[in-house]
């Protein structure tokens, strides 16, 4: 089975490396599968998911803030401003982070403010989203 070499690094640590068969990621045009001997790209990517799946079938979750993927002929890079494991995830804290920021929206304040809650929004709605996605293929 053909592979590619996976990496995915953020700010603080390197999150993951290893041989992947496929590698989903939600860029600025829409959702990306790449897979050995893809094209080379340079693309932005939103705050969502990574999926990474490895040659055993084994899937691998990981939400990103953002930031940029790089595919190159052996190896595909995902440098994010914050990544995670999506079973690392705190739940709750995304949940109250979103309600957060809806609240904050309602009350409807100066631009500025609209602006960064409105990226709040999309931060929190992106890590409950790579949950919800890890949770539905620990069924599978």
């Amino acid at each position: 089975m053909t592979t590619i070499r996976c990496d995915i690094v953020s700010a603080e640590a390197e999150i993951f490396h290893g041989e992947a068969t496929l590698v989903i990621a939600t860029g600025e045009q829409g959702e990306l599968g790449i897979a050995p001997r893809h094209a080379p790209l340079i693309t932005r990517l939103k705050p969502g998911h990574v999926e990474v799946i490895q040659a055993n079938g084994e899937r691998q979750s990981f939400y990103v803030s953002g930031g940029i993927l790089e595919v190159q002929p052996q190896v595909v890079t995902v440098l994010a401003d914050a990544a995670a494991r999506a079973d690392d995830l705190d739940e709750a804290a995304a949940q109250a982070a979103k309600e957060e920021a809806e609240k904050a929206l309602a009350d409807r304040t100066d631009a500025m403010e609209v602006a960064e809650a409105q990226a709040k929004l999309a931060e929190a709605l992106a890590q409950l989203q790579a949950l919800e996605r890890m949770r539905r293929n620990l069924k599978h």
